[in-house]
């Protein structure tokens, strides 16, 4: 029996396998980096060993450390949740080796699948080798590990040396293997997937389908079970392939098989040789715990002879810390709140307080509903996301919240373009007009003592305060009467430091607010006080490229110095964040007068990275440009994907 259980991992997965642990009464292990010596899954474990570094490949990708650790805690078991070294046959070996409990697949399963260039090879499919036009568009794709990293969109046979190299510099990164291969790429397909669990006594579970079509940088963003709108026939081919796919090489525990859908057929993408992101929605519609399967398979038990019947359907969101309507920038900072309505299952690994940095994945958490129907669900999940109380860094709840209402998705007729064809109708602007007086009355009555300001026996010259919202500057403007304050339009009902009741045609609105040095959170809506005069100072010298992100440059440019010609759209730089790669170009031809980076350095947002200027027309002299950095991901600029985690 195993007793005692390290999770070789960190953040809301190490966090949700934990949670599974102590309800069966073991005891657990957190392995941490030095970023995260103070996350929430090393103060949730009951022993934490330090792997010192930051960067995932001096730790959370040293498995030499990860056993050690695991023999020095007394740990006799060890889980490798999702990412990271999860589907690392290396690991499993040294950990059976080392004489504890690996629960996973046994170590050839894991050599056969996790590498996707052995598993199609498994399924009869055989990766391209020679490229031609006629093959275009291909899919550049890392062998190992998943999440989208590691994988480019080639459309023309000249960018396919540079994405190469760019994959594999993605995935040595991420995975600690750059193994890439090349594979027909398929536009516009359903994602679709089967959950399997497997034992030691033959019996191999098909827990129904998934449909992860909504994705951003090869990314999942929406998860859903089962599978909407597939036939009959589909629905059990795709059951029957994973099944077939996870008896090939003697699978054990639990796995994930992917395929991309089109055209009313199957195509084979994958195996994950272990548990994957979205689990919860099938733990949700089956009624299982998978990690606890996992812990009861890797200790002989069998399972049933038939899985447990489905019912109903469930959908799970991922919220990151990103701006969608900028390119999906990752976002850093400190998460003052996050608290969502009773009624959804919440994964997460941060609480109140913590930071949200820049080494690792930038997802907050995962919000899961599960409801009799798929409209239901839905609905559940987007009013749960709406209400939610997420104060800190931007994030894409908007996004979702959108998202899971667009009426292509309601009606199941999504795939992975979703993003392309929608995403400006889906970031656009949506401020509550009511917000900043709002934010205006409540700050007034915080900064209000007995004797000092505050409301008024006599009438007074209006007030008036400044925020930033949505990207646009707006003005509350209120005055202070002897029946209390009035705005023009508005009837204050009731103003204090944390609550505002406004009154406008007749209708009433509470609005709680939350105040965070220069931000201020409006039930949802987030603004920033700006100060009474605008500091003069506070401006960048024409023609800078600013870090549209915080990150780390990873490479300048060959021969980029000050005084280069430079072309527009030229790479200047790259800039690593959050395991992904950004580049950063030139946004006209002219010259780089100035760089300000070397590799190796860590940039805050708003940096200032390099200068362009171009030469003024009818002249050869230089002409500065506008303070921006424009960043190109390092995708397929589509917002497609095929095969992700």
């Amino acid at each position: 029996m195993i007793t005692s259980v390290l999770v070789a991992n960190r953040g809301e997965i190490a966090c949700r396998v934990f949670r599974t642990c102590r309800e069966m009464g073991l005891r657990t292990v957190a392995v941490h980096s030095d970023a995260d010596e103070g996350a929430l899954h090393t103060r949730l474990a009951d022993a934490s060993v330090r792997l010192p570094g930051e960067a995932p490949a001096d730790t959370y990708l040293r498995g030499d450390l990860i056993v050690k650790a695991a023999v020095a805690a007394g740990a006799d078991a060890v889980h490798p949740g999702y990412g990271f070294l999860s589907e690392n046959a290396d690991l499993a070996r040294a950990v059976l080796d080392a004489g504890l409990v690996w629960i996973g697949p046994p170590p050839a399963a894991v050599e056969a699948m996790a590498s996707k260039t052995r598993a199609k090879q498994l399924m009869g499919i055989e990766p391209l080798t020679e490229v031609t036009e006629a093959d275009l568009p291909v899919l550049v794709k890392a062998a190992a590990g998943g999440g989208g990293r590691g994988m480019r969109v080639v459309r023309r046979l000249a960018d396919l040396d540079a994405e190469l190299a760019a994959a594999r510099a993605e995935a040595a990164s991420a995975f600690g293997d750059g193994e890439v291969f090349v594979e027909p790429y398929v536009e516009d397909g359903r994602h679709v997937e089967v959950q399997v669990l497997a034992d030691t006594h033959g019996t191999v579970w098909a827990l129904g389908t998934r449909d992860c079509s909504l994705q951003r940088r090869h990314q999942k963003v929406v998860e859903e079970a089962p599978a909407p709108g597939l036939s009959g026939e589909l629905d059990a081919e795709v059951r029957a392939l994973a099944v077939r796919a996870a008896r090939a090489v003697d699978y054990v525990g639990a796995g994930t098989v992917e395929f991309l859908v089109a055209g009313g057929r199957a195509h084979f993408l994958e195996m994950n040789t272990r548990l994957q992101v979205e689990h919860p929605v099938t733990e949700a519609v089956f009624g299982v715990d998978l990690v606890a399967e996992q812990i009861r398979v890797a200790e002989g038990h069998p399972l049933a002879p038939e899985p447990p019947a489905a019912h109903g359907h469930a959908v799970e969101a991922r919220l990151y810390a990103e701006d969608p309507a900028r390119d999906w920038a990752p976002q850093t900072g400190r998460l003052h709140r996050l608290a969502f309505p009773e009624g959804v299952r919440l994964d997460t690994g941060y609480t109140d307080g913590d930071t949200i940095g820049v080494h690792y994945d930038p997802m907050i958490a995962k919000v899961v509903a599960h409801a009799p129907t798929r409209p239901e669900a839905l609905r559940k999940l987007a009013s749960a996301l709406e209400r939610a109380r997420i104060h800190g860094p931007v994030t894409n709840r908007d996004l979702l919240v959108r998202s899971l209402r667009h009426p292509e998705f309601t009606a199941a007729r999504m795939n992975t373009g979703f993003y392309d064809r929608h995403l400006a109708e889906l970031t656009g602007p949506d401020p509550d007009p009511l917000a900043p007086l709002a934010a205006a009355l409540a700050d007034a009555r915080a900064r209000s003592r007995p004797g000092f300001g505050g409301w008024r026996n006599v009438p007074s010259q209006p007030q008036t305060k400044r925020y930033l919202m949505a990207g646009e500057e707006h003005e509350a403007r209120y005055r202070h009467t002897r029946q209390g304050p009035e705005a023009d339009g508005v009837r204050v009902v009731h103003a204090d430091a944390g609550l505002v009741i406004l009154e406008a045609d007749g209708v009433q609105r509470r609005f709680e607010v939350s105040r965070h040095d220069d931000r201020v959170y409006v039930n949802t809506t987030a603004l920033t006080a700006l100060p009474r005069f605008r500091d003069p100072a506070a401006q960048h010298a024409p023609g800078s490229l600013l870090a549209p992100m915080p990150g780390t440059v990873v490479r300048v440019a060959d021969g980029l110095t000050a005084g280069t010609p430079v072309e527009a759209g030229e790479p200047l730089l790259w800039l690593e964040a959050m395991k992904m790669q950004h580049t950063i170009t030139a946004p006209v031809t002219g010259t780089l007068t100035e760089l300000c980076v070397t590799p190796g350095r860590q940039v805050e947002p708003g940096a200032l990275l390099a200068v362009v200027t171009e030469p003024l027309e009818g002249h050869g002299e230089p002409r500065e440009q506008p303070p921006t950095a424009r960043t190109r991901k390092d995708t397929d600029g589509h917002g497609r994907a095929q095969g992700t985690a």
